[in-house]
Formats: structure tokens, C-alpha cells, sequence
């Protein structure tokens, strides 16, 4: 019998607490991943979101087949814009650009991302390297988000003698078609830097 993996487990950086920012070390890991701009809203998400997980689950399939098994782990996103007010505070989400992804462990190659069915959609494989980062855990919709990612941004970032880098971190705990918006789990990351 093969043993399964959950990785949300295994992995330290897949674990946040509600009403604290945590600093942690987040491994290299690897991704499927979609990239996309534009309101969530809109129904773009939810095409990216069925292009990511039946490719998942063919992956883990085929991962099963040979003799490693795992859980597929949860939606995550990556969230950026050209002016962060815009993500933030004034929330205007028509010029969001995202990256949707889902991780696959390490020992998913190109060979098996391909024969998959990988490349359909847009969808890459890639690794994403986020290192120092800060993270809490956000009980509630998502569009209530903003006061806490301003404590995170505009005050525990720079009290802890650091800067943002990189992108904004999603990752879905629960499934919003299934829980309704105030009792989502989503961890909220951003990776960091000491300030020179």
C-alpha cells in the first residue's frame, strides 16, 4: 500500500495563526502555475482555476502509478499591481494582474508535467523562491482582507526592520464554494527583506 503525502503537513510554511504575523524561512518550491489581470471576479479566475486542477490530479494520478502518492494541495495565488494602493487600499481589482498555482511536489519533472497534458491552457511549471517572508492566517472573506494586510504592510513589516519584496501571497485553505465567506481560512504571506 502506498503511503499518501500531505505536504500541508509536511511543510512548516503551509501552517499560519490568526491574530499574529509570523516570520518564517519558506522553502524553494515547485508550482503549476496560470498567470492572469484583471477583477477575480469576472469568470477569468475560474477558467484558470479549471485549467490548473484537472492537470493536478493527472499528475497525482500518474505520481500513484508509480508508487509516490500525495494530496493535491490547495489554490494559491500570487498578486501584484503597478501601484499596490490599488490592492490595497482603494481596492480596485480591474488592474490586478495574479498568478493562480497550485503545488506539485519537487519530484514532478518536465517529462511528467508534459505527458499530463502540461503547457494546455498557459498553465507552466516553474519554482518559485520567496525565502524570508511574513505570514498570518485571515478567518473571513476575502475582500475584508485590507485591514489586515495594511497591520502587515504599513506596520509590522517596517517595526521588524524590514521591506516587501516580491509578490503577495494567497493560499486557500478552504474552498469558497463550499464555506461560506466568514469562515474562509486564507493564509496571507509576503515575502521581506532586512532594509539596508
Amino acid at each position: 500500500m502506498t503511503l499518501k503525502t500531505d505536504f500541508k503537513k509536511e511543510i512548516a510554511a503551509y501552517s499560519a495563526r490568526s491574530g499574529r504575523f509570523d516570520i518564517i524561512d519558506v522553502p524553494d518550491l515547485k508550482y503549476l502555475m496560470i498567470d492572469g489581470h484583471g477583477d477575480p471576479n469576472t469568470g477569468v479566475m475560474t477558467e484558470a482555476t479549471e485549467a490548473l486542477y484537472p492537470l493536478a490530479y493527472r499528475l497525482k494520478f500518474a505520481a500513484k502509478k508509480q508508487g509516490r502518492d500525495y494530496v493535491v494541495m490547495p489554490l494559491e495565488g500570487l498578486w501584484w499591481s503597478g501601484d499596490m494602493a490599488a490592492f490595497t487600499s482603494a481596492r480596485d481589482k480591474s488592474r490586478w494582474d495574479w498568478t493562480m498555482m497550485i503545488m506539485v511536489p519537487d519530484w514532478i519533472d518536465e517529462e511528467m508535467f508534459a505527458a499530463a497534458g502540461g503547457h494546455s491552457f498557459g498553465v507552466r511549471l516553474a519554482t518559485l523562491a520567496e525565502g524570508r517572508c511574513v505570514q498570518t492566517l485571515h478567518i473571513g472573506s476575502y475582500d475584508d482582507e485590507t485591514e489586515t494586510l495594511a497591520r502587515m504592510h504599513d506596520e509590522f513589516i517596517p517595526a521588524s526592520g524590514l521591506r516587501m519584496t516580491g509578490r503577495h501571497h494567497e493560499i486557500y485553505l478552504s474552498d469558497a464554494r463550499r464555506v461560506p465567506p466568514a469562515r474562509l481560512r486564507t493564509i496571507l504571506r509576503q515575502p521581506v527583506q532586512p532594509v539596508s
